[in-house]
């Protein structure tokens, strides 16, 4: 039986606040700079025009013959787009915090399914009516490459229409301790991503506990 929640908020942490603040910052002072050594070169070509006039005398000017008016240099614009984007990812960023136990079905293989998925959409994706499209192998990366490797493919796989893939987590068998160190991480970040909308255990033939198979939701139209 599911438990209700709310929908994960995503969350990033204050380092990453501090970078975009120190990122801003940078900008700014980079502006500021510029625009300094700008008007210091102004002064200069002012300077030294004046001690070419005083040495040249009285002087006509030319008559305009085919001169061509370039237009001013605009000057660099600010990254604006590029700070948008950079808040857009933290924001969109993955918590290794979340509480998921309360969001998994209490089964055998704590499956998931979101509110408003029926039942018959789990056990049809335990069954294996929808067939993996594609896959994604995590295991034997540190968490914050497998954390940057699900997100990437799962953007990738919505993208591209993708309904069915595989997440193989691993059995934590080569860990230190032996454990799925993975394993929990795995389904902790699915469930924070909007587009899954259901994933249970792999079948044995598709890697049994140490995969998941994951449904995602369909592009709109």
């Amino acid at each position: 039986m599911s438990h209700g929640a709310k929908s994960p908020s995503k969350r990033f942490g204050l380092h990453d606040l501090a970078a975009v603040r120190d990122n801003l910052k940078a900008d700014a002072e980079r502006r500021e700079a510029e625009r300094v050594a700008a008007e210091a070169t102004a002064r200069r070509a002012d300077e030294e025009a004046n001690v070419f006039r005083s040495n040249v005398g009285q002087v006509s000017a030319l008559r305009d013959r085919n001169r061509v008016a370039h237009p001013p240099k605009k000057p660099p614009p600010v990254a604006i787009q590029t700070q948008l984007n950079d808040k857009a990812v933290l924001e969109a960023s993955l918590s290794d915090e979340f509480d998921v136990e309360n969001l998994l079905d209490i089964d055998e293989t704590m499956s998931f399914r979101r509110p408003g998925i029926g039942i018959d959409v789990v056990r049809k994706l335990r069954r294996g009516e929808w067939v993996p499209q594609d896959k994604v192998d995590l295991h034997g990366l540190r968490s914050d490459e497998a954390r940057e490797a699900l997100a990437e493919f799962l953007r990738r796989s919505v993208r591209n229409g993708v309904r069915c893939v595989r997440v193989i987590h691993g059995k934590g068998i080569g860990s230190p301790d032996k454990l799925p160190v993975l394993k929990g991480k795995v389904r902790s970040w699915l469930v924070q991503k909007e587009e899954v909308i259901a994933f249970v255990q792999a079948r044995e033939s598709l890697g049994g506990a140490g995969a998941l198979m994951v449904l995602l939701r369909q592009p709109r139209a």
